[in-house]
């Protein structure tokens, strides 16, 4: 059964940064909801490309010959194998899109890696 799904509402139910949740799942790809803040690790996605959406708040993306800089109802799609590393000065909210199999952390292993993600 299908129901729409409210992110004001979703978001509410997260209280830790850099900890995905799926929010709900379509043709072997996650919608996952996370709210940044700080640095995250430098990663990349040997198999998976990875889609950021803003849904609050400014996200910087830093790669290793820029910085692109995403504002609310705005996204970016970092290629599979580019390196990357989020940066949330302050609290963001955003939505991922991504394959099942993605791991937050990628080709790293670290204390912010989640291998199973809960379901909101």
């Amino acid at each position: 059964m299908n129901h729409k799904v409210i992110l004001e509402e979703k978001f509410k139910l997260i209280h830790e940064h850099w900890n995905p949740k799926i929010a709900g799942e379509l043709n072997g790809q996650y919608i996952k909801l996370a709210k940044l803040k700080g640095e995250f690790v430098w990663h990349k996605h040997d198999h998976e490309d990875e889609m950021f959406l803003v849904v609050k708040g400014v996200l910087k993306i830093e790669f290793r010959d820029r910085i692109e800089t995403l504002h609310p109802q705005e996204f970016i799609i970092v290629p599979a194998g580019e390196e990357h590393k989020p940066i949330a000065e302050e609290e963001v909210e955003v939505m991922l899109f991504e394959p099942q199999s993605t791991l937050n952390t990628g080709n790293v292993i670290e204390q912010r890696t989640k291998e199973k993600l809960d379901r909101i």
